[in-house]
This record gives C-alpha cells, sequence and structure tokens, in this order.
C-alpha cells in the first residue's frame, strides 16, 4: 500500500493516492479508504466519494460500495475546509438561570448541542453565540464555545454552560470530579423496559466504541472507566398485570458518551424509543396497553430526561440547584403507562 499527497489546484489543494493492497479486509471502497485513510472520518470519506471527488484509476466512483481490486490506484481530492466557526442563529432558548459567569438551559429533545458532520447548523451552540455574543468567543474551543458537557440530540433537559474563562475552568472540574469530591450532581429520568429485580443498584462496566459499528458505543474490557447509579421510581404493568416498564431515577459518577443507554441495554433494560440500543425490545409493545402503544409510538426519541443538575457557582461558590419537570412528551408516556389498560 502506498500513500501519497500533493498540492493541487486552489480549489482541491490536497490530493491523496492509495494503491490498493488487497489486505483491507473487505473491497468495498469506502471500507479501504477507511482502513487507509484513518485520519478522515468515515462519514467524510463517504461523503467525498458521493461528491465524485474520489477515483479509481482515472473513472470517477459516486457508489461507496464499488468494490475494488488488487492494485488499484484511487485518488481522493480533499476540498479546501469550509470556514469552523460556527454563526450566531436566532433559536428560542428556555432559559433556567443566568448571570455574567454562567447560563442554564432546558434542552429539548431534538437539538444538537454543538456543530458537528450533518449538524453545522441550528444548534446549541450558533444559539449560544446569538444570546451571549462575544462573551463566549474563544472559550472552549471555536466550536464548542462555552460548553462543558452535552446531552445527545434527542436528550432533553438541564445544561449548564459557561460564559468566560473563569467559569469554564470551573465547571470542566467540577464536570471532571463528577461529584465525587464536590457538589455537582446529574440527575436523569429514564423509561426503561422490564423491571430489575432489586429496588436501587449500581452500573460498574467499561465503555469504548462498538467495534463494529462507528457511531454506537459498547461495554468492552478495556474501555474507560462507567459507573452509573440506579434506582426505581415506579413500575408499570402491561396488560397481562406484569411488570413490563420502569422509570428509574440515575445518577452519572462518570460522563461517558451514550452512558446510561449503553449501561442499561447492557443489563437488559434498554430505554423504550432507544432505536439504536434497544431496537430487539420492539416486541414488548404488545404488551402495552393502548394508550401507551400509542404514546411510544409518537414519542420517536430515547425515553431519557436530565432532571436535575447541581453545581457549585463558579465565582460565588454558592450550590446552585435546579430540577426540570418531564417534558410533554415523557409525560405523555408517563401516564399512558400508568393507565396500563
Amino acid at each position: 500500500m502506498q500513500v501519497s499527497s500533493q498540492d493541487s489546484d486552489q480549489e482541491c489543494p490536497d490530493r491523496r493516492s492509495v494503491i490498493v493492497a488487497g489486505d483491507e479486509g473487505s473491497a468495498r471502497l469506502d471500507r479501504v479508504l477507511a482502513v487507509r485513510l484513518p485520519d478522515l472520518s468515515r462519514s467524510r470519506l463517504k461523503a467525498l466519494i458521493l461528491d465524485g471527488r474520489v477515483q479509481v484509476g482515472t473513472a470517477p466512483i459516486r457508489d461507496p460500495a464499488y468494490h475494488v481490486g488488487h492494485g488499484d490506484t484511487i485518488t481522493i481530492d480533499l476540498p479546501e475546509a469550509a470556514p469552523a466557526e460556527p454563526q450566531a442563529e436566532a433559536i428560542a432558548l428556555d432559559i433556567v438561570y443566568e448571570d455574567d459567569d454562567i447560563i442554564v438551559i432546558d434542552k429539548p429533545a431534538g437539538l444538537v448541542v454543538h456543530p458537528a458532520a450533518g449538524h453545522e447548523s441550528g444548534t446549541l451552540v450558533n444559539a449560544l453565540i446569538a444570546h451571549c455574543g462575544a462573551s463566549l468567543s474563544g472559550i472552549g474551543g471555536v466550536r464548542r464555545p462555552g460548553i462543558v458537557h452535552r446531552l445527545d440530540k434527542d436528550t432533553s433537559g438541564l445544561m449548564v454552560v459557561a460564559k468566560n474563562d473563569l467559569a469554564h475552568r470551573s465547571l470542566t472540574a467540577q464536570f471532571a470530579d463528577h461529584g465525587r469530591t464536590g457538589a455537582m450532581q446529574r440527575g436523569y429520568l429514564a423509561f426503561a423496559w422490564g423491571v430489575p429485580n432489586r429496588p436501587h443498584g449500581t452500573i460498574s462496566a467499561p465503555i469504548d466504541r462498538h467495534p463494529h459499528a462507528r457511531e454506537k458505543m459498547a461495554v468492552r474490557e478495556g474501555g474507560r472507566e462507567a459507573i452509573t447509579h440506579w434506582e426505581i421510581s415506579e413500575t408499570f404493568n402491561g396488560r397481562d398485570g406484569k411488570g413490563v416498564a420502569s422509570l428509574l431515577a440515575l445518577r452519572l459518577e462518570t460522563g461517558r458518551t451514550h452512558q446510561i443507554r449503553v449501561h442499561l441495554a447492557h443489563t437488559g433494560h434498554p430505554l423504550l424509543g432507544d432505536a439504536v440500543y434497544g431496537p430487539h425490545f420492539k416486541t414488548k409493545a404488545v404488551h402495552l396497553g393502548p394508550q401507551a402503544q400509542a404514546a411510544l409510538g409518537a414519542l420517536a426519541r430515547q425515553a431519557l430526561h436530565a432532571y436535575l443538575l447541581v453545581i457549585q457557582h463558579p465565582r460565588t461558590g454558592e450550590i446552585l440547584h435546579w430540577e426540570s419537570i418531564l417534558p410533554k412528551d415523557l409525560l405523555t408516556l408517563q401516564r399512558a403507562l400508568e393507565a396500563a389498560l
């Protein structure tokens, strides 16, 4: 295998070529490139292929599944990167608290926190730049100004954002500590399939990137430490009178990507509505009453809400405590589950 990079014209300043060695593990064009060009994400490579910027020999190939052969030369033209700085956008925010140092918002489901591939605009960061103005500039990096923690796109609930360097340093330290020595707490409410066999417990299982699905995380030996504490708040019976789901209150001791979703799925109690980590539990919906089936069908997201946030104010040292009630879609689901029949 050979990989080379050279300057081209202004439109494509970076041109790379790869000679297929045949030991890449797959003959698919996108997978060969993913092996040979690990610095480029699979989503970026797919976009380049679909955009006609990848050639096999002299022919542009727009099919990521195209099969290449041993000895084929693949040429990739990388266009000049677009400006990385997010732009201000007038997006309404549900502001719970704000002063000169921090802003706490109740994030709705569906709102992406910071720009990324496929979500370059319409994010919480775009809204914060518009709301806070120049005060966020440079805090925490251009793409994530002021962000010290995040919620998944389809998770609702409380988030705190730093408005200056002092707040950013303090909050970053508090979230890194995860309340082990300080006052910081993060609490979540989760509607999960089934009912755990005890009233409370702790899940301690390391999390790492899934070995085959890049967009997923998984419990894996050798992964990063991940600890989730949980307790049952409410249980729900199905049409047969047996426990079919439960409402869990959870507290995080670590902050891994998708931690709650991965841990609950690992224990056999994935979140209701979680299409990534709980797809095999869809058949359990037949045990729900008609109201609950309708509420779950309308949910269109994982049933997870960040209801509790406790921090120490970065400047005053005061312990601040906020709670957020369940949003309308999850409240509708709760009432429908309680109705049972």
